[in-house]
């Protein structure tokens, strides 16, 4: 299980990517299409397109981080925005160890005293 600090950043990609990328491709990808810094500390998760493989991209203040989690069997419960044009969704750290946990996310619902506040 991965546990994050309440106070971090986490900005999901809705749209699936190519899990052949790595640092630099998913940098770019953090930049050009989410427009976002990923030296701001924020966690970028990316998955491929039939959400059996993620991605995360994470700069910790000396170098960027690449962690790769590829499901067995299943499939991650991946998070839609109520947008319909939408690139990006943003998750509380919790709902990020959840859903690489495999919980869904949609029936699932945090405590009041689990949330973090922003």
């Amino acid at each position: 299980m991965l546990s994050f600090a309440g106070s971090l950043r986490v900005l999901v990609a809705l749209e699936p990517c190519d899990m052949r990328k790595s640092f630099n491709g998913l940098y770019a990808l953090a930049t050009e299409r989410l427009g976002e810094d990923p030296r701001r500390g924020t966690i970028f998760v990316f998955s491929n397109r039939r959400h059996t493989r993620i991605k995360i991209l994470y700069w910790d203040g000396t170098g960027l981080w690449v962690m790769t989690k590829r499901l067995e069997e299943g499939t991650f419960s991946w998070p839609r925005s109520a947008e319909s044009k939408a690139f990006k969704l943003r998750l509380n750290p919790e709902a990020l160890a959840m859903l690489t946990d495999g919980v869904d996310l949609r029936g699932a619902r945090l405590r009041p005293w689990y949330e973090r506040g922003e």
